[in-house]
């Protein structure tokens, strides 16, 4: 193999590179990134950058040297519009092609954009938009954020501690329905109200009124909220339309690009990692697709690897997804999956604590764990996730 293309300027494209030449590869390793910046660090954007705490330069995931030590055919500014299997090559929007004789694809996803026209409705996913929604609080008293998913209650929280009124919508009945159970979320709704956030569920967005910038937010249930500036968190949308007529196969249910256990697609030589890529999980009972950062690192790794390796050598990616949020100093985290869950039970702490660890239970065996400000005890348990662990050997772990 002389040359791999690894298209997406993320953490995954960029984990991917930094893996393969860990593992020994010196061929040209070309990185393809739709983005004008080098691959930087996500999670900072919806927290510390908007309240100050950090800068665009504490963003950058690898130093100058690091960094020029990958030896990269480097593509910034420039995005993938055509995979063309059968000629090894990817084609880019300035019409140029890009060889390699394996292929790793890592274009995540873009950000879902509410349908409107007015100035001052954002959404946040890349550093410019971060940029955008900072200097936006900046000159508002007010910020209505439209959707709880996670980077909706980060952003709520950080207007929080900017001193804004936050009003936080979502039409769910509880945050992160899809991500935890609804036991975890009813906390998660008292930690934003315990700060003063106006939160409202059960209700979704049916408009956005104003002249030539947003003005107010019209709900579902004909009430209507000023609204300065608006932040949605709606949610992404998969970047694969450049694989269309490619052969990479695409997923069904939570989407993606179909992958086998090794992380490999449809169409030999090609790879998938990070936001978009789905693949079998054999703890979870089917297939899964992670927006997690800690997923974009490990699962380049094992693209490397498998990329690398022999018929014999390769090896199935069989994580423990991880995740964690970071909302008024305190942190969430979780280990798995918290829903959908048959049991759900707290074994340290409570949640009128706002300090606990909980357990979710599926079909009898452990299939979860999530702490709030306990970030030592939630660690203790991960080894329980690694090999299946049933709900009574989980319980007798944490002394229950």
């Amino acid at each position: 193999m002389r040359g791999v293309v690894v298209v997406g300027g993320g953490m995954a494209g960029l984990s991917t590179a930094e893996a393969l030449r860990s593992a020994g590869f010196d061929g040209t390793v070309t990185l393809v990134g739709e983005e004008p910046h080098r691959p930087y660090s996500r999670p900072p954007l919806s927290k510390e950058l908007l309240t100050g705490k950090g800068t665009t330069r504490s963003l950058v995931l690898r130093d100058e040297p690091e960094f020029d030590a990958l030896r990269l055919d480097l593509r910034l500014g420039r995005r993938a519009v055509r995979l063309r299997p059968a000629e090894r090559a990817v084609e880019l929007d300035d019409g140029a092609l890009v060889r390699g004789d394996a292929v790793v694809i890592a274009t995540g996803a873009t950000a879902r954009r509410p349908d409107t026209g007015l100035a001052g409705v954002h959404v946040l996913r890349t550093l410019d938009d971060a940029e955008a929604v900072r200097e936006g609080l900046e000159a508002v008293d007010r910020v209505v954020v439209v959707g709880a998913g996670f980077i909706g209650a980060e952003v709520a929280a950080s207007a929080r501690t900017l001193g804004l009124d936050v009003t936080l919508v979502e039409a769910a009945p509880t945050p992160l329905t899809r991500v935890v159970d609804p036991r975890v979320g009813e906390v998660l709704t008292e930690l934003h109200r315990d700060n003063g956030v106006d939160v409202r569920l059960g209700v979704g967005v049916t408009g956005f009124e104003g002249g030539n910038r947003v003005e107010r937010v019209r709900l579902a249930d004909g009430t209507a909220v000023a609204a300065p500036m608006v932040v949605a968190g709606l949610g992404v949308r998969l970047n694969t339309d450049w694989l269309a007529g490619s052969g990479v196969e695409l997923a069904d249910g939570v989407g993606g690009v179909r992958l086998d256990a090794y992380c490999a697609t449809s169409v030999p030589g090609v790879y998938a990692a990070g936001d978009l890529a789905n693949w079998p999980h054999p703890r979870y009972g089917g297939r899964v697709r992670l927006e997690h950062w800690t997923n974009a690192g490990e699962q380049a790794a094992a693209v490397a690897h498998n990329l690398l390796a022999g018929a014999g050598r390769r090896r199935p990616y069989t994580p423990v997804p991880y995740f964690w949020s970071d909302q008024y100093g305190m942190k969430v985290q979780l280990l798995g999956q918290a829903a959908p869950a048959d049991t759900v039970e707290f074994v340290h702490g409570s949640p009128a604590e706002r300090k606990f660890v909980a357990f979710f239970g599926r079909g009898g065996m452990l299939v979860g764990v999530l702490g709030l400000r306990s970030t030592p005890k939630v660690m203790r348990y991960r080894p329980l996730l690694t090999e299946p662990t049933t709900w009574e050997q989980a319980l007798a772990a944490a002394g229950r």
